[in-house]
């Protein structure tokens, strides 16, 4: 794997790129016309957009408005055809042109072909390299020595490994548009300096989650008091998990929920107890949260405080795992062979390969159907 500094230095040696031209739906001579008229008709880019990548006429327009009056379609022409030889196809020029119109009039040779060569050095495929560009547009307006390469290379000390930074790069957004030295780095200090968490334990959520370091400064701050005020401690092990989790939980949304486990006889200490232990049931809709606990409550029978001691069974999935344990269970007891002693919460929680050793495997002669049941 080659380090990120060398693929800049390579990058001087690439021989140039031999970019076709395309003959687009309103033919080759109609083509070779619009791209040597000079754009005085203000019609002359809607026209384009529509004709070239299949722009509907108000979204055309829309778009070109942000573009400068071109005296020709030969760059453009260029650039569309640089980007679909990558295998871009109309859909996704579309949504690149509409985020940042200008790309059309950028030099193919210099900037497109160099950040493509760049990707592909890091080790992505084809596919992989227009899906990252789909995923972090900004890449392509970015210079890649003094920008580009620093950026990746702190999102690489972030997450901790190259492999990380590439998995990161094809499948999260939003995290490469923003600017380490105005956004990530204040939050790593303030974390760091002002609430006591370093930088390593900060990795292991951005790994998981990296959108949650680059929000504004001061929401993060915000965060900070939200969790506070829930009475949830800067020194305790779990503040940084449950920052995590308040960041994609809405105060209202948060309200919503305590709202609802106060319906199921939670008081406010059971609550703080439950989200101490397990923040992340806050991520479920209200009404799948309402659906688990009336299923452990009027069908399991498990007290309300139990479930707030033990939080653990709102994280499994009702159809996958809770409610099929729970039949199997019936089965085993209306045939007299439940002789387990292991506490209702276990029971659920137990890892798969126990469960089917313990409950499973020791009756499929006698009840082969237990193993259609989970």
């Amino acid at each position: 794997m080659l380090h990120l500094h060398s693929l800049v230095r390579r990058h001087a040696l690439l021989p140039s790129i031999r970019l076709r031209r395309l003959f687009f739906s309103t033919g080759a001579s109609a083509s070779s016309s619009v791209a040597t008229t000079a754009s005085t008709d203000p019609h002359f880019l809607v026209e384009y957009l529509v004709n070239t990548c299949g722009f509907s006429a108000d979204d055309a327009s829309k778009v070109s408005k942000s573009l400068p009056r071109i005296r020709s379609a030969e760059k453009a022409d260029a650039v569309l055809g640089f980007l679909r030889s990558q295998g871009l196809d109309d859909s996704n020029l579309r949504k690149l042109i509409t985020w940042k119109p200008t790309l059309l009039g950028c030099d193919v040779q210099t900037n497109l072909a160099h950040k493509f060569n760049f990707l592909r050095d890091m080790g992505f495929s084809e596919s992989d390299a227009v899906n990252v560009v789909m995923l972090h547009p900004i890449i392509l307006s970015l210079n890649v020595q003094n920008t580009l390469l620093p950026r990746l290379k702190v999102w690489e000390s972030l997450f901790g490994s190259r492999e990380i930074l590439l998995r990161k790069l094809r499948s999260c957004n939003r995290f490469m548009s923003t600017s380490i030295e105005n956004v990530v780095r204040p939050n790593l200090n303030f974390l760091r300096d002002e609430c006591g968490i370093p930088e390593d334990r900060v990795s292991l959520v951005l790994k998981m989650h990296p959108g949650f370091i680059v929000q504004n400064p001061e929401s993060l701050r915000a965060l900070v008091d939200r969790a506070e005020g829930i009475g949830v401690s800067r020194k305790s092990k779990m503040f940084l998990r449950i920052l995590d989790v308040l960041h994609g939980v809405s105060k209202e949304k948060f309200e919503a929920q305590v709202k609802l486990m106060h319906s199921f006889g939670w008081s406010n200490s059971d609550f703080i107890a439950a989200f101490m232990k397990r923040p992340t049931f806050l991520w479920h809709s209200t009404e799948l949260l309402q659906r688990k606990m009336e299923f452990f409550i009027k069908d399991v029978e498990i007290k309300p405080s139990e479930i707030a001691n033990h939080p653990i069974v709102l994280a499994f999935s009702l159809e996958k795992r809770s409610i099929p344990r729970f039949q199997l269970m019936k089965i085993l007891k209306s045939e007299g062979l439940w002789t387990s002693k292991i506490k209702i919460q276990n029971f659920f929680s137990l890892p798969s390969s126990k469960f089917l050793q313990s409950f499973v495997f020791p009756y499929k002669d006698k009840l082969p159907k237990l193993l259609e049941v989970v």
